[in-house]
This record gives C-alpha cells, structure tokens and sequence, in this order.
C-alpha cells in the first residue's frame, strides 16, 4: 500500500475537527500538523487529535516540510487568500466548500494551481459518497433515460444569532454561500454549466439571504429547481427525473444517504450503499488518490467545474441581492 499522505489541517472550527476525526479512522492519510491564528488554539486541536505538529499562525504551517496537502478549513472569505498561501508554498491543497466567495477568486486559484502544477480540489465531499457514486453510474449507464429535472433542497434552522458565522455578512453568512452550494454543485453534477439562471432570495435580520430559490435552465431543455433556507428544516432531499425512471435521495441526500429508482414502468429498486465514518474520508482518500496517481485535479471534482458552480452562484447572488 502507498504511503498515507500527510496532512497539514489550516483552521481549527468545527469542519476542521470533523476532518479529523474521519481522517482518523481512514487508511489514506494523517494528519501530521495543524495551524491556527494562536498557539492556543492549535495546541487544544493538536491535543484533542493527537497532532504532533502545531503552529501558531497559517504561515508556519505551510512552511512545514512534513506537511504534504493543506485542508483549508477557514470561514469562506478567507478560503481564496488561504489556499494561495498554501500554493505558493509548494503545497497541495484542499479547500472547503464553497470553492471560494466568488469566480474571479476561484479561477485565480485554479490558474495558480495549475502554472504550478500543484493539486487542488473544492471539497465538495459529497461528490465522492457511496450513494453519489451509485449516483454517477446510473445516469453513466442511461438508467434514467434523457434527463428532464432535478430538483434539491437543503432548509436548516438556525437560530437568530448575530454573532453566529451563519448570519455575520464579513463571514460570508447567508443560506445560498453555506447550504445552497450542495443543491447548486449536485444539479452541475448532473447536467452540467446552466444557459438560464432565474432567482429569488429574502433576507435575514442582518442582510444575509435567509432564503434563495432558483431557477436553472440547460441546453437541451433540462431545468433544475433548487430551494435552501435558514428559517426552517426543508426535505433536504434531491432528486434526477428522466424518460425512463427517477431516482429519489434520502434525506440529508448532501451526507451519507440511500436512493431509490422508480422505472417508469415496473417496480422500484432501493439502494442503501455501506457508509463508513462521517463520510469526510471519501475526499480524503479521493485527493491521497490522485496525489499518488501524479494527478492534479479529480476527474469527479473539476477545477473548471468548481468554477463554473461559483459563476452560478454569482449570477444568482446578483439576481437575488437583498
């Protein structure tokens, strides 16, 4: 077996402990060292992981030379400044979604990337689930027929909470930036860069979207319907319609999830994939994958895909300003 890639994890929220305590349980990948804004803060993270490496600002993390691959796990403004300090540091990167705040961030990174000919990746991580996979070879295999509509929903409720990343707008708050990224990359999964985009969003008390719908329209006449809220829990569900059957993903069909295909004629088939850990492994050893491949991107998350997903996503922050 390859060596596990080592892993430098910058940020120490609450996806950064996730990451690492899926890591743990993976055979891919360690981590090796993590950074932080303080040293107390990388300590109790090094601590609570059993980290060796911790260091006390983001500069001494990419300047480790044990370090392989940077997570970055830093709120979304800062996710374009922080995988570039990573990149030009020689490091492989991963960067948690959404990709970065906007398109012109997102193609700056992939054209540093790639002059490097350094890996990156969006951590989109659903892309990489057991359920997704099965997914991606139903519609490889023509199960659906021609598709027609996909439909995706993500609501959560989020308490009012001004100091709360979810609302504050410097943090890049809002439900289309944190929940509306997974119902807008999974409909590019499956019918690619849309030709019409029509939105419509309503504000939180401090001016963040707390609700966006849209509209996506693709050539061919595919359209995608598309929800996500802060106000309330939504079906938090997805689903692929086509000329021969539809598939139905449970929810939360973002995380570690079932389906199920309804042929236009006959009866459905229930599809329940094992799923190991959180499910945060599966990218994790996607990008340990590619790394030992000498590949720089994954083929199951583009980098121009990650950027078309931001260009969406700003044409609908455009259309639904609040």
């Amino acid at each position: 077996m390859a060596e596990p890639v080592r892993w430098g994890i910058l940020g120490t929220g609450a996806i950064a402990a996730a990451f690492a305590l899926d890591l743990a349980g993976a055979g891919s990948g360690r981590v090796v060292a993590v950074g932080s804004r303080s040293a107390g803060s990388a300590g109790r993270f090094a601590d609570a992981f059993g980290i060796a490496g911790r260091h006390a600002s983001y500069q001494a993390l990419v300047d480790d030379p044990d370090v392989e691959v940077v997570y970055v796990a830093t709120p979304h403004p800062m996710h374009h400044a922080h995988a570039r300090l990573a990149l030009e540091h020689g490091k492989a990167v991963l960067v948690e979604k959404p990709f970065t705040m906007d398109a012109p961030e997102a193609a700056d990174l992939v054209a540093t990337a790639r002059a490097r000919g350094l890996f990156l990746m969006e951590a989109m991580w659903t892309r990489f689930l057991p359920h997704i996979v099965e997914v991606r070879r139903l519609l490889a295999e023509g199960a659906l027929g021609d598709v027609v509509t996909v439909i995706a929903d993500h609501g959560q409720w989020f308490a009012e909470d001004r100091s709360s990343r979810l609302f504050a707008p410097e943090l890049g708050g809002g439900a289309l930036l944190d929940l509306g990224v997974y119902p807008v990359s999974f409909a590019s999964m499956v019918l690619g860069t849309p030709d019409r985009v029509r939105a419509i969003a309503d504000a939180a008390f401090t001016g963040v979207d707390a609700q966006t719908s849209v509209l996506l329209g693709h050539p061919g006449g595919a359209q995608a319907v598309l929800t996500c809220t802060l106000a309330a829990v939504g079906p938090t569900r997805a689903a692929v319609v086509g000329t021969e059957g539809r598939l139905e993903i449970d929810h939360p069909f973002y995380a570690p999830a079932g389906l199920t295909v309804v042929p236009r004629t006959g009866a459905p088939v229930r599809i329940d994939p094992a799923h190991e850990g959180l499910g945060l492994r599966y990218e994790a050893d996607e990008v340990a994958r590619c790394l030992r491949a000498g590949q720089v991107e994954s083929p199951w998350m583009p980098l121009d895909e990650s950027v078309s997903v931001m260009a969406t996503m700003d044409e609908i922050r455009s259309q639904s300003a609040v």
